[in-house]
């Protein structure tokens, strides 16, 4: 948990702001969950899509989660 915690906070909002979302219209994470809702994730090029979609909205909410709890000093100085 220190690798996320030595991650600033604005940093990741702009990796899930850009990466997380990119292409914007519509945003392919948002695709992938579907598909992965439907049963349709299957090939691997869409897993691993989802997994480098994803992975920022992941490591944003472990950081949100461990702010709130007081488990992660925040970026405030």
């Amino acid at each position: 948990m220190s690798v996320i915690d030595d991650i600033p906070f604005l940093t990741v909002l702009i990796f899930c702001l850009t990466l997380g979302l990119a292409p914007f219209a519509p945003p392919h994470v948002w695709e992938k969950l579907v598909m992965l809702f439907n049963g349709t994730l299957v090939r691997p090029i869409d897993m691993f899509d989802w997994l480098m979609h994803g992975t920022p909205w992941l490591i944003l909410g472990v950081k949100v989660v461990r702010m709130r709890r007081g488990d992660q000093p925040s970026d405030e100085g």
